[in-house]
């Protein structure tokens, strides 16, 4: 088959990177570009000695210089071949998430060999981001493949919002924007969906990434186990999600913290929702600063801590920081804990590895002389797949201990 895609030239090292299954090339890997190229548009992979390597977007603004979509010189890449990528990304999602397929993640970046690009689908809403150049120009297309893939799954799309609010795209030349996709929806942007038996409100505008974070779905139905008749502390509750299912598992008591208003403000309508405001209490506070407060007090009620913490770093420049302050709150919610008492503890940042995380957890343990024994190791769930060759799919780290 005759190839007429620019030709990119990469070093040993990228070559070996590539025939491992990882789907980036960086800039200073290129040794050479056989003729001209427009940015997002698609290229040739090939090594040092002309051996193809793979088809990708590439974009001179980026440090990913190419991302790779395919490994199959036969490829055409056209309409069918997205459709048939989407196809087998939703076919994924249908047999991992089964019940809960209708509010899970349907396309997660360069998991299902679409490199930048969310989809994250809350009943009949799609919410979207798109982080590379190469996606951004084909989005049309594969917003309407996906309303006609899941319609041949009797899932009907009312509204496409696309939370395009991100400072990664100006990295990648493009604009930071956030609205409804050619008109499709209107109105608030705050929908219902139901995880682990409790109703949520989402605001897909105005809430962090796309409102919801769908990953934690199966790690807070893990605590719930744990949390009957605990008194719990839930911190960094964002919307109250592992504070409500400790609240509907039968928890004596959930205080649900945030430093935002409207996390907590939020929290609140969540908890309404569900008839669950009796034995939950809502605190607007910086987490740093209440563990010390409840520490210096030497009267701790709480008997489960659940720490889900931003990510402290996301870059490599910054993991010492995030190393501190990951083992600062670890510390302290251990100095809280008598001994028989429960901790669940997690990272969302790929940086801080598991191994970095393991040994801060092992160090705050130390310091706050008690031992840990693990109940539970977990990570994101499956509609946000976890590619062997690809670490950067590998992100969250999720342990519940009890403090021995």
């Amino acid at each position: 088959m005759e190839r007429n895609y620019t030709k990119v030239f990469v070093t040993p090292k990228a070559e070996k990177s590539l025939r491992g299954g990882h789907p980036w090339v960086y800039a200073e890997e290129i040794t050479d570009i056989d003729s001209t190229f427009e940015n997002g548009g698609l290229v040739d992979v090939l090594s040092q000695k002309s051996k193809f390597l793979g088809t990708g977007f590439i974009n001179e603004n980026s440090k990913i210089r190419v991302r790779v979509i395919s490994r199959n010189a036969n490829d055409k890449f056209d309409r069918a071949f997205y459709e048939r990528r989407i196809r087998y990304a939703l076919d994924y999602r249908k047999t991992v998430m089964g019940e809960d397929f209708s509010a899970c993640r349907l396309i997660f970046g360069e998991a299902d060999c679409f490199p930048g690009f969310t989809v994250d689908m809350f009943n009949d809403v799609l919410v979207t981001q798109v982080l590379s150049l190469g996606i951004e120009r084909i989005k049309d297309m594969l917003y309407e493949l996906l309303v006609q893939e899941l319609g041949k799954l009797d899932v009907k799309i009312s509204t496409i919002y696309e939370r395009n609010d991100v400072k990664l795209r100006e990295l990648e030349g493009m604009e930071q924007y956030k609205g409804f996709w050619k008109g499709l929806g209107e109105g608030s942007g705050v929908t219902e969906i139901t995880e682990n038996g409790i109703k949520f409100s989402v605001d897909y505008i105005n809430g962090q990434k796309t409102g919801f974070f769908l990953d934690q779905k199966y790690n807070r139905a893990a605590i719930r186990r744990i949390a009957r008749g605990k008194t719990v502390l839930d911190c960094f509750t964002h919307t109250g999600a592992f504070a409500l299912n400790a609240a509907a598992a039968g928890a004596k008591l959930v205080n649900a913290v945030d430093i935002s208003a409207d996390a907590i403000e939020m929290t609140k309508n969540n908890a309404k929702l569900n008839g669950l405001t009796e034995n939950m209490m809502f605190t607007q506070a910086n987490v740093f600063d209440l563990l010390t407060e409840i520490y210096k007090s030497g009267n701790s009620p709480y008997d489960f801590i659940i720490l889900d913490p931003p990510a402290f770093t996301k870059s490599k420049s910054t993991v010492k920081d995030a190393y501190r302050g990951y083992k600062e709150i670890n510390l302290k919610a251990m100095r809280l804990l008598k001994r028989g008492s429960y901790l669940a503890t997690c990272s969302c940042s790929h940086f801080m590895n598991e191994s970095l995380f393991k040994k801060m957890i092992h160090e705050a343990a130390a310091d706050a002389d008690v031992s840990l024994r693990q109940i539970e190791q977990r990570q994101q769930s499956p509609d946000h797949p976890i590619l062997w060759n690809v670490p950067e799919t590998d992100y969250l780290k999720f342990f519940i201990f009890q403090v021995v």
